[in-house]
């Protein structure tokens, strides 16, 4: 069983920053990929942002520039850089597990980002 604990949402004006954090625990192997979605009301869940064991990190490319995925390996925690925020960008998100090769799979329990005025 993997539990996932996120944390750093909240509100903030337009323009503002913000770093979510996602620590994983339990039974879980160091061969991961960990990463974040979100979900706007009304709208699908999108990926935002991935980050794997060996280095390989992406982020979708309406937040490029503006958001930065890192992780530590050592304490199992993957971080969310959110600078120059948009109202779009309020969401809730996800933090997200995935392990290899057996490709067990994690959701968090989700965290509010509000940007707004």
């Amino acid at each position: 069983q993997v539990q996932l604990v996120e944390s750093g949402g909240g509100l903030v004006q337009p323009g503002g920053s913000l770093r979510l954090s996602c620590v994983a625990s339990g039974s879980i192997s160091s061969r991961n990929a960990m990463g974040w979605f979100r979900q706007a009301p009304g709208k699908q869940r999108e990926l935002v942002a991935v980050a794997t064991w060996d280095g390989n990190a992406n982020v979708t490319d309406s937040v490029k520039g503006r958001f930065t995925i890192s992780r530590d390996n050592a304490k199992n925690t993957v971080y969310l850089q959110m600078n120059s925020l948009k109202p779009e960008d309020t969401a809730v998100y996800y933090c997200i597990f995935r392990e290899y090769p057996t490709n067990r799979f994690q959701w968090g329990q989700g965290t509010q980002v509000t940007v707004s005025s």
